[in-house]
């Protein structure tokens, strides 16, 4: 497995896992047959202010791995793999870490960052892939 793949895998890993924080807190705030036995819409107006960060920063993930995957497998499929994109998917993996926190915790800054640094890795992989860098 190539340093790119393992670090795609890890972070398609981490992005599913994203979910258990606010649904523990889905749970708690609505006890656990309510929780589970919805048949309406789904609302999150019950939910603690940091679970529905962490909703909307999990959104966030799935919409910015939906770029991050198809790149690191189209490199892959051209048997690009460079230090430049090694390091991309793993920075990248920090960065949607790094995101996912502080976006639940509320800092605001640090999260744009965060978000710029895992953009700025998948555009690296795909000038990569042009052979732009």
């Amino acid at each position: 497995m190539t340093p790119e793949l393992y670090w795609l895998t890890l972070t398609i890993l981490m992005t599913g896992l994203f979910w258990l924080p606010y649904i523990l807190d889905r749970i708690i705030v609505r006890g656990l047959i309510p929780a589970i036995s919805g048949t309406t819409a789904e609302t999150t107006d019950d939910q603690s202010e940091w679970a529905k960060r962490a909703i909307r920063a999990h959104m966030n993930a799935i919409e910015n791995l939906a770029l991050m995957a198809p790149a690191v497998l189209i490199a892959h499929a051209l048997n690009i793999s460079t230090p430049v994109t090694q390091s991309a998917v793993m920075v990248y993996f920090i960065a949607r870490l790094v995101h996912y926190i502080v976006y639940t915790v509320g800092i605001p800054v640090v999260r744009t960052l965060a978000y710029a640094v895992g953009w700025a890795a998948t555009i690296s992989v795909v000038l990569s892939i042009l052979g732009w860098i």
